[in-house]
């Protein structure tokens, strides 16, 4: 089953870009400095912000614009300037398979059918067993720990 794991458009987010830490507080959106990698993972590029890099964003988002029960939102991280989204197809970015992951799978009324916490090595195996169901329309992957918004994989 061929599948797609893309990073978020950043046209939502490029207001945001070059404003002092003033101006983003006042949009609910602080700056951060990575500290280490992996740990910084921008929502974009699927690439994770090296050490030092500053112009990282965190802000809320609502992944899941869902009018029912699983509606949600949650913080997540988009480097300052990106502008390219990530495409990979058949293929799980290094940013995801690295991480303990939350993936839930969703019908096309976005109801929530299953969910489980594995290995990011494991997620295109899980993927593949996901979207032999046909009622599956689309995944969410999320960091089991910190629970952030990762990414959504398609059928490709």
């Amino acid at each position: 089953m061929s599948f797609v794991i893309a990073g978020l458009d950043p046209a939502p987010f490029r207001y945001l870009y070059g404003m002092d830490d003033a101006a983003l507080a006042a949009e609910g959106v602080v700056r951060v400095v990575a500290d280490g990698k992996p740990g910084y993972p921008c929502r974009v590029t699927l690439e994770d912000a090296e050490p030092g890099e500053a112009l990282l964003l965190l802000l809320n988002y609502e992944h899941l614009p869902a009018r029912n029960p699983y509606r949600s939102r949650h913080a997540i991280f988009v480097c300052e300037g990106a502008e390219t989204p990530a495409r990979h197809v058949d293929m799980v970015p290094e940013q995801l398979a690295c991480r303990l992951l939350s993936v839930r799978a969703f019908n096309r009324h976005a109801m929530m059918t299953d969910a489980d916490v594995i290995d990011g090595r494991e997620l295109e195996t899980l993927i593949e067993r996901w979207f032999a169901d046909p009622a599956t329309a689309f995944l969410h992957v999320h960091n089991a720990r910190r629970g952030c918004f990762a990414a959504r994989v398609d059928r490709a």
